[in-house]
């Protein structure tokens, strides 16, 4: 069975990042959060409260963000730290940080329709470029190696050990029959406009992150978010994305989509394999 790959050492300014070590912590951390959310999942019931922005919490976000938020500053206690259920108190003036959603996908958890994520990543002056992504309910992980490559592990998953993985590459895609995804809780009208600019054989919905890793494993082409996002919910899903030859960029400038934003705030953005001939 195949372990982490190659050591890789880089020094960004004053921190001194592993990547070996960072790949097999996201991981581990991501399989152990996802133990605590299909807990409670799997509970008859659990409270839902409402944040300030008045997008839904519940207990399986708080005790992800616990366990994630503790078992990054054991690591790396030097890497400065953002998650979305600590948002609030951040005020960030670094380029290199770790970023993490506990619980992508909140709605799907709440409606218990499964497509909902654990995001742990680096950014590195503006770019998410290591990452995980992993679907609980769905028995999938996605993550970045120690020299940036994408893999997905084929399950069951030990939390000491890496199983079988297959590496992931984006499709080769035909612009005359392209495989669209996008949003299964904020499809809108402008979303499919946008999409009605392709020739699509056929398109499909997803919840969380996933969305990015449908790109990376090449099972879609292109994935067109018109909507409010921030940046714990994409940098995962985008730094996979971006080891497996994808790419995301600004919806409007089809300039890279940076992270580090005042506000964490993301701009509109699509996320496609390079083959796609993107529309204005």
């Amino acid at each position: 069975m195949p372990v982490i790959e190659q050591l890789c050492h880089v020094v960004k300014g004053n921190i001194s990042m592993d990547y070996a070590q960072l790949t097999s912590v996201m991981r581990k951390l991501a399989l152990e959060a996802g133990d605590k959310i299909m807990e409670i999942y799997n509970s008859d019931d659990f409270e839902v409260k409402s944040k300030s922005d008045e997008s839904p919490v519940t207990a399986a976000d708080e005790a992800a963000d616990e366990l994630i938020s503790a078992g990054l500053r054991a690591a790396f206690p030097e890497v400065a730290l953002v998650t979305e259920e600590q948002s609030d108190s951040h005020n960030l003036d670094v380029d290199t940080f770790l970023i993490v959603d506990p619980l992508d996908g909140t709605k799907e958890f709440i409606n218990r329709r499964g497509d909902f994520t654990v995001n742990i990543a680096l950014v590195e002056n503006g770019v998410p470029t290591r990452g995980v992504v992993y679907a609980p309910a769905r028995d999938r992980m996605f993550f970045t190696l120690a020299d940036g490559a994408t893999v997905e592990e084929m399950g069951p998953f030990d939390k000491d050990t890496v199983g079988e993985t297959k590496s992931l590459s984006v499709a080769d895609s035909d612009n005359s029959a392209l495989m669209v995804v996008a949003s299964k809780s904020h499809r809108d009208q402008a979303t499919d406009d946008y999409i009605n600019k392709y020739s699509v054989k056929d398109s499909k919905s997803a919840g969380s992150s996933l969305k990015f890793c449908l790109v990376a494993t090449g099972e879609a082409d292109l994935y067109p978010r018109l909507g409010r996002t921030m940046e714990w919910d994409t940098a995962a899903g985008q730094a996979v994305l971006h080891g497996a030859g994808g790419k995301v960029v600004v919806f409007d400038t089809h300039e890279p989509l940076q992270y580090g934003k005042a506000g964490f705030g993301n701009p509109f953005f699509i996320a496609y394999a390079p083959a796609v001939e993107l529309k204005a």
